[in-house]
């Protein structure tokens, strides 16, 4: 079981062989290769834990595992929440008693994600079903920001929104009539970083 304060910044990306390779180079342990993420995410038939800006998640990659999330803090520069997280034996049953709880799954979403760790930050390389974007998490904003110039991006093109609020944002703005982020519901989309309210942060490499 793990109990932290996530500390994230997120950055669309265009090119993440380069930024993969750059983090080869400088001697980044490779702490999970490019691996499909299957996650639902929970909430109340009211939407409560939204309303509040948290999360309860399931999630299945090379193992399973129950996440909640608490809101983030609005004053930091980077994605600040706390984080709780247990891995499970076994997901339906998982599923299963978050439902006789009440709790319903509202969206389900996809990704593939690849994770790399250098000192005491992880660096993700993520392919979402909109885009491809790096993760930087560490103990703290100026060790995030630091290896942001290390890896050669632009900090002041980094996001603090979820993935599922992107998603949420995408769908106003297209008028998209799906619930799913998944590679199945976009195929045959073309998405751009302004779509999302971003730009690539690694166009000066």
């Amino acid at each position: 079981m793990s109990n932290k304060i996530e500390q994230e910044a997120k950055f669309y990306i265009s090119n993440p062989d380069v930024l993969e390779k750059r983090l080869q180079s400088m001697g980044a342990t490779l702490k999970q290769p490019r691996t499909l993420e299957k996650n639902l995410r929970f909430d109340t038939p009211d939407r409560r834990l939204a309303e509040s800006f948290q999360a309860l998640r399931l999630r299945q990659d090379r193992a399973s595992r129950l996440t909640f999330k608490g809101a983030s803090d609005p004053e930091q520069e980077v994605s600040f929440r706390r984080e709780l997280e247990v891995e499970i034996s076994d997901l339906e049953t998982a599923q299963a008693i978050l439902e006789a709880l009440g709790f319903e799954v509202f969206v389900r979403y996809e990704k593939y994600r690849s994770a790399y760790q250098l000192g005491d930050v992880e660096v993700s390389v993520d392919e979402m079903p909109f885009g491809r974007f790096c993760e930087i998490e560490g103990p703290d904003t100026a060790s995030i920001e630091r290896m942001a110039h290390t890896l050669g991006l632009d900090w002041e093109a980094r996001s603090k929104l979820s993935y599922l609020v992107l998603f949420a944002n995408l769908k106003a703005l297209l008028g998209l009539n799906f619930n799913d982020l998944t590679f199945e519901a976009f195929k045959g989309l073309n998405i751009s970083a302004p779509d999302l309210g971003m730009r690539p942060a690694d166009t000066g490499n």
